[in-house]
C-alpha cells in the first residue's frame, strides 16, 4: 500500500507565484572556514535557472561578502606584516583564527594615522571593529559576485548586482529610481542580486526601532514587500522553524507559523548577523498587510531541492510532505486554508506533544516533591514576585486581545473574563504569597495504624501527578492554577483559548522564568506546559495514560463537552446557576439590597454571580424590600426579567424564557415564592449545585434551616454568592469550582490537588503468611496510632 503524501492547497498554492524572492544566508553560501560553498550555492543557481526559464520572475538577496572578504583581509594582512611583528607573536596560528583575535597592520596604521577619525586617535575598539568588517565586505563583493556571475553564465542567464543602504528607502527619489531598475532588468530577464552596501554602512547589525533593517533577512523581508514579490524564500542552515532548538530531544518541525505561535529559540549560526529570532522576525515582517507579498517560507539551503520543492511548477515527487514553515498574511485567504490544512493532519502530532509535554512535567513534578519546603516556597515567592515585575508585558499582552476580540465581535461576557488589570494581578501576587506561607500540604500524615506488633501503616498526603487545565478566555487562571501545581507538586498541561493567546503566552513566560529562578535551575520550566498548537482539545483529551486530572475553566458547553469526551477523571462545574433567596424575616431594605446588588453586578461574567433572585411573597406586602432591591438592582444596570409570579405581580416587564439560565452579564431571574420550603424546592430544582445564599434576620431560624438544607457546594447565610472563592475563603487561589461529589466540592485550592498513599513500615522482615492459619505465628493489633 502506497503512503505517499499528497500536497495539501495551502502549499499548492505557493506553485502558482509570479515574482519571488531567494534570500540565501552566510550560512548557506558560505561554509565555517568563510569559504564559498560550491555545492550549496551551484544547487541554488541551478534551482533559480528552473524558475526562471518556466516564466517565474526572481530576486536574491545574498549574504556572504564579509566571510569571503575576511579570508582575504587576513591574506594579505599578512602579506603586510613586518618581520618584527610577525615574530612578536608567539602563536602565528592565533592571529589568524578570528576577526576578533588579529590586529592587521593596515588596519592599525590606517587607525593611527587618524584617517578614519579625522585626527581623533580615540576611535572605540567596537568602532574599530565595524570599519574592519567594512572593509572586509568591500573585499569579499567582487569575490562574491565573480562567483555568482560564473554560476549562472554556465546557465546562461544574466545576474545584476545591487547593492543597497537604509537611505535608499528613505528617500522617495532613491527608492523610486531602485524599483525602476528592478522592474527593467526583471523585464528583460536579467535577475537583480542585492545586499547591503556594508562598505557605508559599517555591517550595523544592531537591532532597535530606528533602523528599517538590521541584517539580511530583514533586508529581503524589505525588499519583498518594496518590489512587490508574492512570496518571500528565507534559505537557513536548518529544516525550519521549530518548536523548541532542533537539537533538543523530541523538537518537531512547524510545516505553518500561526500568528500566536511560541517556540524557543537556539543559537544562531557561526557566521552572519542574523539567526532563527531574526529570520521570524523578518518573516512576519514579509508578509504583514499592505504589501502583494503574501507567504514567506523559512527552508533549509542545505536541502539542494528545497527551492524547486516550494515553487517550481512542474516539481513532481511521490511524497509531498511540506518541507521548511511557511508564514502566511494575517487574514488572508492563505492563512485561512493552512491553518485548515495542518489542523487536518496534526490532530495526532498535537496530541504527542502534549503527551511528551506531559510526561516532561511530570519528571520535573517528580524531582520538584525532593526538594525541601522552603525551596518549594522559594519558587512560589518567585511567581509573585515575576507577576509584579512584569505586570507591564502582562497588560500589554492582554491589550493586544482585547483588542482583537473588539474587532472578532467576543461576547461582552468573554470579555470580561478575559480583562486583566492592576488589581486582578496583585491579587494574584497576594494569593500565591499566601498560598507560600501555608504549610507544607505534601507528605502530611493522615492516618497511622498499628496492624501488629512492629508493623505500622501509615497514609499521607501525595501529589494527583500532571493535571490538564483546559480554559476559555480566562488568563487570570493560569498564575492562579500554577501556583497551586506547584505547592501541591504536581506537573500542570495548560490549554488556553485563542482569545487570550498573547496573554496567555506572557504570563507563561513570567511564570516559566520565575520557576527556574526561584529553584536555581533545579526545576526547569517544562513542570508547567502550555500547547499552543491548534490542535483539537478532543485529540488532548484522549490522553488517560499520561494526564490523571481534567479541570475545565470555561462556558457550559466546553465543561459538558469534556466531560462526555474523556475516560479522564474531570473536576469541575457545567453550570453557575447561584440563587440569593430573600427571606421573610427581612427588615432592612438597604442591607438586603447593598448583598443582591453585589452578588449581581460585583463581577457578572463570574460563575459565582447571582443569576436568580428569590423573594418571600411576603417581603412584596408588609416591609416592601421587594420593590427597594429591584430599584436596587436597575439603578445598577441591571436588566430583571420576571418568573410567572413576578411578572403576575408586576414587578418585571420582560419574561423570563427559562426558568434555569447562566447569564453571565448585567441580566438576573426575579421569582416570587410562598415560603423558604418552596424556594428550597426550587433551588434543587433550577440550581447547579454551585452556590445558594439566604437573606435573613439574624435571629431568624430560617438560616441555619436554610445552610443544612440546600444541596451545594457553598451554601451562605446573609453574605453575598462572590465569597465563593479560593482566594476569599482563604485558599490562596482556586483552579477552580467543583460541584461534584467525590473528592472535591466547592473552591478547589492545594487539599483538592492532593491525593494519598499507604506506608507500611515493617521492624525486620514481615510475610502475610505468618499472620494466617491455625498455627500463625503473628497476631494482627489494628490499633489506631492517631
Amino acid at each position: 500500500m502506497s503512503t505517499a503524501t499528497k500536497e495539501q492547497p495551502y502549499r499548492r498554492a505557493l506553485r502558482s507565484t509570479h515574482r519571488v524572492l531567494i534570500k540565501a544566508g552566510t550560512s548557506v553560501v558560505a561554509n565555517n572556514d568563510g569559504r564559498p560553498s560550491l555545492t550549496r550555492l551551484g544547487a541554488i543557481v541551478e534551482q533559480v535557472a528552473e524558475l526562471h526559464r518556466s516564466g517565474m520572475e526572481v530576486i536574491m538577496v545574498t549574504s556572504g561578502a564579509t566571510g569571503m572578504g575576511r579570508r582575504l583581509m587576513r591574506k594579505h594582512g599578512r602579506m603586510n606584516m613586518t618581520m618584527a611583528e610577525m615574530t612578536s607573536s608567539n602563536d602565528l596560528t592565533d592571529l589568524t583564527e578570528g576577526v576578533q583575535d588579529v590586529t592587521l597592520r593596515s588596519e592599525s596604521n590606517f587607525l593611527d594615522d587618524g584617517g578614519l577619525t579625522m585626527g581623533d586617535p580615540a576611535l572605540s575598539e567596537k568602532d574599530s571593529q565595524k570599519t574592519f568588517q567594512s572593509a572586509c565586505a568591500a573585499g569579499g563583493q567582487f569575490e562574491m559576485m565573480s562567483l555568482y556571475n560564473s554560476l549562472f553564465s554556465q546557465m546562461d542567464i544574466s545576474a545584476a548586482q545591487i547593492l543597497l543602504t537604509e537611505g535608499d528607502f528613505r528617500d522617495e527619489s532613491h527608492l523610486t529610481s531602485l524599483m525602476y531598475s528592478i522592474e527593467r532588468l526583471l523585464s528583460v530577464g536579467i535577475i537583480p542580486i542585492i545586499n547591503e552596501n556594508d562598505a557605508v554602512t559599517a555591517n550595523r547589525g544592531t537591532a532597535d526601532n530606528t533602523h528599517l533593517f538590521t541584517d539580511n533577512d530583514s533586508l529581503a523581508a524589505l525588499c519583498a514587500r518594496s518590489f512587490s514579490c508574492d512570496m518571500c524564500i528565507l534559505l537557513t542552515d536548518v529544516d525550519g522553524v521549530f518548536d523548541r532548538p532542533p537539537n533538543e530531544k523530541g523538537s518537531k518541525l512547524l510545516p505553518f507559523f500561526a500568528q500566536n505561535q511560541t517556540v524557543g529559540i537556539g543559537e544562531k549560526s557561526l557566521h552572519g548577523r542574523g539567526g532563527m529570532a531574526a529570520k521570524i522576525s523578518a518573516a512576519q515582517m514579509a508578509v504583514k498587510p499592505g504589501s502583494q507579498c503574501r507567504a514567506c517560507v523559512v527552508l533549509s539551503g542545505a536541502d539542494l531541492d528545497s527551492i524547486r520543492s516550494i515553487a517550481s511548477k512542474d516539481y513532481d515527487m511521490d511524497d509531498y510532505s511540506p518541507k521548511g514553515t511557511l508564514f502566511a498574511t494575517p487574514g488572508s485567504e492563505l492563512e485561512k486554508q493552512a491553518l485548515e490544512d495542518v489542523e487536518a493532519v496534526t490532530g495526532d502530532s498535537v496530541s504527542e506533544a502534549a503527551s511528551l509535554m506531559a510526561t516532561a512535567s511530570r519528571d520535573q513534578a517528580r524531582k520538584l516533591q525532593s526538594l525541601s519546603y522552603a525551596e518549594r516556597q522559594a519558587i512560589l515567592f518567585a511567581v509573585a514576585e515575576g507577576l509584579e515585575s512584569q505586570k507591564a508585558t502582562i497588560l500589554a499582552s492582554n491589550a493586544i486581545d482585547l483588542k482583537n476580540a473588539q474587532k472578532d465581535g467576543t461576547s461582552k461576557e468573554l470579555v470580561g473574563r478575559l480583562k486583566l488589570t492592576d488589581a486582578k494581578l496583585k491579587t494574584l501576587s497576594t494569593g500565591i504569597r499566601q498560598i507560600a506561607n501555608e504549610p507544607d500540604p505534601l507528605g502530611v500524615v493522615k492516618a497511622k495504624r498499628e496492624l501488629a506488633d512492629g508493623l505500622e501503616l501509615s497514609q499521607i498526603t501525595v501529589p494527583i501527578g500532571v493535571l490538564m487545565i483546559i480554559f476559555e478566555s480566562r488568563p487570570d487562571s493560569m498564575p492562579q492554577i500554577a501556583s497551586l501545581a506547584l505547592a501541591s507538586g504536581n506537573g500542570l498541561l495548560l490549554k488556553g483559548g485563542k482569545e487570550a493567546a498573547f496573554s496567555n503566552e506572557a504570563i507563561h513566560k513570567v511564570i516559566g522564568d520565575a520557576i527556574e529562578k526561584g529553584s536555581g535551575g533545579k526545576i526547569t520550566r517544562d513542570i508547567i506546559a502550555l500547547v499552543t498548537s491548534r490542535g483539537q482539545v478532543a485529540d488532548m483529551l484522549k490522553l488517560d495514560d499520561v494526564v490523571d486530572l481534567v479541570i475545565p475553566r470555561g462556558s457550559n458547553a466546553l465543561v459538558s463537552y469534556i466531560k462526555a469526551n474523556t475516560r479522564i477523571p474531570v473536576l469541575g462545574h457545567a453550570d453557575g446557576v447561584c440563587h440569593v433567596y430573600v427571606d421573610k424575616s427581612c427588615t432592612d431594605a438597604d442591607l438586603v439590597s447593598k448583598l443582591v446588588v453585589d452578588a449581581k453586578t460585583d463581577y457578572p461574567s463570574a460563575c459565582n454571580a447571582m443569576e436568580t433572585l428569590l423573594l418571600h411573597e411576603d417581603t412584596l406586602q408588609s416591609t416592601h424590600i421587594a420593590m427597594s432591591v429591584l430599584m436596587s438592582l436597575r439603578v445598577a444596570g441591571v436588566k430583571c426579567l420576571g418568573g410567572p409570579k413576578a411578572m403576575k405581580a408586576g414587578l418585571c416587564d420582560i419574561a423570563a424564557k427559562e426558568m434555569k439560565c447562566e447569564y453571565g452579564d448585567l441580566t438576573c431571574l426575579v421569582e416570587i415564592v410562598k415560603d423558604m420550603e418552596e424556594a428550597i424546592d426550587w433551588i434543587h430544582k433550577n440550581g447547579s449545585g454551585h452556590t445558594e445564599a439566604i437573606v435573613c434576620a439574624e435571629d431568624s431560624e430560617a438560616g441555619e434551616d436554610f445552610l443544612n438544607r440546600v444541596d451545594a457546594a457553598c451554601v451562605f447565610k446573609n453574605a453575598s454568592t462572590r465569597f465563593a472563592d479560593g482566594f476569599r475563603f482563604g485558599l490562596g487561589a482556586e483552579v477552580g469550582i467543583s460541584t461534584g461529589r467525590i473528592h472535591a466540592r466547592g473552591p478547589v485550592g492545594v487539599e483538592g490537588l492532593l491525593t494519598v498513599k499507604w506506608q507500611l513500615r515493617s521492624e525486620g522482615i514481615n510475610v502475610a503468611s505468618e499472620y494466617e492459619g491455625d498455627d500463625r505465628k503473628k497476631v494482627y493489633t489494628h490499633k489506631d496510632l492517631m
